[in-house]
């Protein structure tokens, strides 16, 4: 992709937005990142609504973590990856591609072609230890504030919190 497909804001910014490897749908894993060492994100419960699970993998030791947005253990998570972790996994190849999620985690997956599955089945076979869920208060947290960007009205003024930010063309 070529710098014609990006806009001018894509163009100027001092952050490059990265666009998804395929696209994904919201309603399974609203919310997935690359941060702090770890693949964290949020997933929505299958038989609650109004529940969800912030989950977590670290890079390299493939230790994980998943709990409830109310702090209480997944049920799922007792010595392997829940459905949880796995979904968490999947959306993150189709948000970064499987080479980017692999190489971040450090998982060393020998398909020419890799997979949600390739990365999953890697880390499992080390069979990975349960940590406590330090992180999560920290995850969701970044998860409500991007929640409440979708919030605001279109517009093209700037956005007060994002003013910090310095513009391409100022003068130091």
């Amino acid at each position: 992709m070529g710098d014609g497909a990006l806009s001018v804001w894509e163009r100027s910014s001092t952050a490059r937005v990265v666009p998804s490897a395929r696209p994904r749908k919201l309603a399974k894993v609203p919310f997935v990142e690359l941060a702090d060492g770890r693949l964290q994100g949020v997933v929505s419960s299958g038989s609650d609504i109004g529940r969800v699970y912030v989950s977590s993998v670290e890079a390299g030791t493939y230790a994980f973590a998943c709990s409830t947005n109310n702090n209480r253990p997944c049920g799922g998570a007792r010595g392997m990856f829940c459905n949880h972790i796995r979904a968490l996994i999947g959306e993150a190849v189709l948000q970064y591609g499987a080479e980017r999620v692999a190489r971040y985690l450090k998982v060393e997956v020998d398909a020419a072609e890799p997979d949600a599955h390739a990365v999953i089945a890697v880390m499992t076979a080390t069979r990975p230890t349960a940590v406590g869920g330090s992180a999560a208060a920290r995850v969701f947290s970044r998860f409500l504030r991007h929640l409440a960007y979708l919030e605001l009205a279109p517009s093209t003024a700037p956005v007060p919190e994002m003013q910090w930010f310095p513009t391409t063309r100022a003068v130091a």
